[in-house]
């Protein structure tokens, strides 16, 4: 009995490492939305058999990070233009009032994990994978600058299930670039100073702007968001 519930206990750890790597490579973007999934590749990959690998793959689709089919495999979620701006509302309503929190708190690993998403989008050049990466670590630092572990969450979420890469794709222009980078800068100032009603105006604005970029071009490329690759049968 109790060897069969420390098998258990292992399978489930390594379900939770295979989840979590699986996970990180959604939200960076290293896996791209559509992408396939193959359970016997990822076992292989791992070093693991495919139980686990079911495992974390079920639990990815129970967050609305993998789609599975049946007798067809599994693949990553993609993402609708309207769910897109459902993700952006939610932000628009959320991040505001969590910069003003975050600047009335002043918590110093947050500021620093700002501080050093804008190095990293300093030196990310043009390459949207980089720089969708800096953005999530601002904006998430941001949020976890309130002290809030529900709403880090709930931002986590929305970072990994709905916003991609894909999206820094469309917006591949220098000047618009320089203008999230400045921003930020902006509103790291203003929390680490404590200007709260400041800190809050300008993540406001920061999104209401990002909205008028982006999703015009869905609206002219909503292929780039929402089509995957065919799954064979």
């Amino acid at each position: 009995m109790e060897s069969n519930s420390n098998s258990g206990l292992e399978i489930q750890s390594v379900a939770d490492q295979v989840y979590a790597i699986l996970r990180e490579r959604i939200a960076s973007g290293e896996l791209a939305r559509g992408s396939r999934l193959h359970q016997a590749d990822l076992a292989l990959e791992f070093g693991v058999s495919r139980t686990p690998v079911r495992e974390a793959l079920r639990r990815l689709a129970a967050e609305g990070l993998v789609d599975l089919f049946a007798n067809r495999g599994a693949r990553v979620a993609t993402a609708t233009p309207e769910q897109l701006r459902s993700s952006y509302e939610a932000r628009l309503v959320v991040e505001p009032g969590a910069a003003r929190m975050a600047a009335q708190r002043r918590l110093e690993g947050p500021i620093q994990r700002m501080r050093a998403a804008i190095e990293a989008e300093a030196q990310a050049g043009q390459e949207p994978s980089k720089l969708f990466k800096a953005n999530r670590e601002f904006h998430l630092g941001l949020v976890e600058g309130t002290g809030n572990p529900e709403l880090v969450r709930f931002m986590e979420h929305i970072w990994i299930g709905r916003i991609g890469a894909q999206l820094y794709e469309l917006r591949h222009d220098r000047k618009g670039l320089d203008s999230d980078h400045e921003a930020h800068r902006g509103i790291a100032d203003a929390i680490e100073a404590g200007r709260a009603e400041e800190a809050e105006r300008l993540v406001r604005g920061h999104l209401e702007r990002a909205m008028e970029l982006i999703f015009p071009a869905l609206v002219e490329q909503p292929e780039r968001a929402a089509c995957p690759p065919r799954l064979a049968a």
